[in-house]
């Protein structure tokens, strides 16, 4: 398992709240410190521990650059975010704003960069396409033919295992009851809308429900009829011993994505490459995620038969309040990693940095990255269920966009929206006819 930082469980439990939140990744603690900024009773529900899944997983990337343009406002909005939140909490989080360098061999990459830029710059966003020749000046032990690069200043990194644990516990500090190992079963409906959580200690009577359950929000919306398609990717990573510095921030190059650690050390993972397990839901979701299977993106993913077809976060739906669930049997989701991902990683990035060879891993893990067909997270109410907010389906992208994320979903929540376009992230964008674009950015 991974190292995490600690979160103490709320003394007592709480009968009602004002906003439920269920889970406790970045999205749920970032929701429910926002939400308790301003003075709203919440609850902070996890299944297992806070930030043990996805958002503890990660590879600790802040970054604006190479966002879909959906996204990137509230990229740029989350960045503002994650520097405040260092001074607010008074906590170690990891954060620097210590730039992103991506690099390449292939001249494609590169106009594809400028391009992105181009129309990014009309929304606010500025970052520097570099020659070979700068690029090579930014990285000057690096090897490699480079073609070109990008560079953007603004973005930075944080430590997942620190991360979600400090927000949780800014959020206490602020009046929220945060409660673990205390899964919820189902939503209590009233008069045709939500009026609380089923947990397994018992209902908590609540005015809203947050669903922030990363890879196991759909399972959680099937069980009340909600179609919610996302399919979850299992991606590998790894971190290494104490090695040399030849970056200071995160650096993406040819084939591998790497990140300078607070302890000395290095996260690194091939980008884009994983697996999907074969298991009900997915096959269940199979026609809206036909144009991905179609794009250049298959071609980075393995598929499998889940070892536990009908359990886990793709596996049956069907239980009772009082019944004992998916989310109690798994507490904690611990994907095996895929065995060829950290060798691959560790001897691309030492064909680049010779003074990297001879690299030791100190761990490597997976984790499972809830993905929607395009690719943009959901941050929607749901008009068939009044009183329910659902803030999913990040894609991969939840950990930078998590405290921005936190802020818009909370004003969602208290109808506080005016000015912000939620139409990009609205749930009945996969059942409207609405023309999905075609995945390009994981």
């Amino acid at each position: 398992m991974l190292r995490i930082d600690e979160v103490p469980n709320s003394d007592g439990f709480p009968d009602r709240c004002d906003v439920a939140v269920i889970g406790g990744g970045i999205i749920g603690v970032s929701t429910a410190y926002e939400l308790a900024r301003r003075g709203i009773s919440v609850a902070l529900l996890e299944k297992g521990i806070i930030g043990a899944e996805q958002s503890g997983r990660n590879w600790g990337w802040v970054r604006q650059q190479n966002r879909d343009l959906y996204e990137l406002p509230l990229a740029m909005q989350s960045l503002k975010r994650w520097a405040e939140l260092s001074d607010e909490l008074g906590e170690e989080i990891g954060f620097r704003k210590s730039g992103i360098l991506y690099g390449s061999e292939q001249p494609a990459d590169v106009a594809q960069w400028e391009t992105w830029l181009g129309k990014a710059r009309a929304l606010g966003f500025d970052s520097q396409l570099l020659s070979a020749r700068e690029l090579a000046a930014r990285v000057p032990n690096g090897r490699a033919k480079w073609a070109g690069g990008v560079w953007s200043y603004s973005d930075g990194r944080a430590e997942p295992s620190k991360a979600a644990p400090a927000i949780a516990r800014g959020a206490q500090r602020l009046g929220a009851r945060v409660h673990q190992i205390c899964a919820v079963r189902g939503l209590d409906i009233s008069a045709g809308r939500v009026s609380g959580v089923w947990t397994e200690r018992g209902l908590i009577a609540a005015d809203s429900v947050v669903l922030a359950g990363g890879a196991w929000s759909a399972l959680f919306c099937r069980h009340h009829g909600i179609d919610l398609p996302a399919v979850n990717v299992i991606g590998t990573a790894l971190r290494t011993a104490e090695a040399p510095a030849v970056i200071d921030g995160c650096f993406s190059g040819p084939n591998f994505a790497m990140r300078r650690r607070l302890d000395g050390g290095y996260t690194i993972a091939v980008p884009g490459y994983g697996r999907m397990e074969i298991a009900p839901q997915n096959l269940r979701h199979a026609v809206k995620f036909r144009k991905m299977f179609r794009s250049k993106l298959s071609k980075k993913l393995k598929f499998r038969v889940a070892q536990r077809f009908f359990g886990g976060p793709e596996g049956s739906a069907t239980w009772r309040h009082d019944d004992i669930t998916p989310f109690e049997e798994m507490r904690v989701f611990n994907p095996s990693p895929d065995a060829e991902w950290p060798t691959r990683a560790i001897d691309h990035v030492a064909a680049v940095f010779p003074d990297l060879s001879g690299l030791r891993v100190a761990h490597a893990w997976a984790g499972a990255i809830d993905t929607t067909p395009d690719l943009v997270p959901v941050m929607s109410r749901v008009d068939s269920m009044p009183g329910l907010v659902i803030a999913s389906g990040f894609s991969g992208h939840g950990f930078g966009l998590g405290p921005g994320a936190g802020m818009l979903v909370s004003r969602i929540v208290t109808d506080d929206v005016s000015g912000i376009d939620l139409n990009p992230f609205r749930l009945t964008r996969f059942s409207d006819g609405t023309r999905l674009a075609s995945p390009e950015l994981m």
